[in-house]
């Protein structure tokens, strides 16, 4: 039986959900911006459940986003509070803290292509802000080899370990959302070195194919899949809000997990769970974990 690091579940949706607010294009920043403790409420309750590793709220906070409300000058602040609200839940969990370092510009939008020397000096000054509070960064959501560039080359300096979490095609899991085959991050995984790799923010049936392509690149792996429907166009639009996206129904705690133990069946050892995932999915997860005689760490 293996040790499994068991990652959190969604932050930004389970933040909007408890809020009952109107999402909006800032998504879970403008919520913690309105309700701060509530996402300290969010991370002490997945350690309650069973998961070792609080996901910081930050995966949406950029200066590319901010700018566009006029908000850029609060970074350092936000970035501030979510950290806080993290090291507030884990404290006497024993648990870790991940510094989340979300897509620049929009999420599942490889057309964008940020250019990967730009990229990495934004990256590399919020890896600097946060180095000294959190015990690895999680680089999520790459859906591109270039995006996958500037966000490793940004963090390459910094002294916590990174981890990288790739998104892969709907209904093809052996594909980036740009098309680009996943086995192509082979050498930017060669260069760079992160820690360990990951599939999040996917339809839990493609991962496994993902998983087979990085489980041959020589370090820890896992995966944590979201839970909507598909990635629909109007979500491609520019500052979208989230309601563009369906809730699956089909995707309750028990079928989560029956998909998170394939996973590790397959030699995964970092499981969660992304956008629309839970803390009743987390609880079941470390349940059916324990159940088979696996050590949660």
């Amino acid at each position: 039986m293996a040790d499994i690091t068991l990652l959190d579940g969604s932050i930004g949706q389970e933040l909007v959900k408890r809020s009952g607010d109107a999402p909006t294009p800032l998504w879970s920043t403008r919520v913690m911006m309105d309700h701060p403790d509530l996402v300290g409420a969010v991370h002490a309750d997945y350690f309650r459940r069973g998961a070792t590793v609080a996901t910081t709220n930050t995966y949406a906070v950029h200066r590319s986003r901010l700018e566009r409300v006029g908000l850029e000058d609060q970074l350092p602040a936000l970035i501030d509070a979510a950290v806080t609200q993290a090291e507030q839940a884990r404290q006497g969990t024993g648990g870790r803290i991940a510094g989340a370092l979300g897509p620049l510009l929009a999420s599942y939008r490889p057309d964008l292509n940020p250019d990967p020397e730009d990229a990495a000096q934004k990256f590399g000054e919020l890896a600097r802000m946060m180095q000294d509070r959190v015990d690895l960064f999680l680089i999520e959501t790459v859906s591109s080899l270039q995006e996958a560039e500037g966000a490793l080359r940004g963090t390459q300096h910094c002294d916590k370990p990174v981890w990288m979490a790739l998104t892969v095609m709907d209904h093809d899991g052996t594909r980036l959302r740009s098309g680009e085959p996943v086995d192509d991050i082979a050498p930017l995984v060669d260069r760079f070195n992160p820690e360990a790799l990951l599939i999040n923010c996917s339809r839990p049936e493609a991962i496994p194919a993902a998983l087979k392509f990085i489980k041959g690149l020589g370090r820890p792996f896992g995966a944590y899949a979201n839970g909507f429907t598909e990635i629909t166009d109007g979500f491609l639009q520019d500052a979208p809000t989230v309601d563009a996206l369906e809730q699956r129904r089909d995707l309750g705690p028990d079928a989560y997990a029956d998909y998170a133990m394939e996973w590790v069946t397959q030699g995964a050892t970092i499981v969660g769970g992304c956008c629309e995932v839970g803390p009743d999915h987390i609880e079941t997860l470390a349940q059916r974990l324990r159940h088979a005689g696996h050590r949660i760490v």
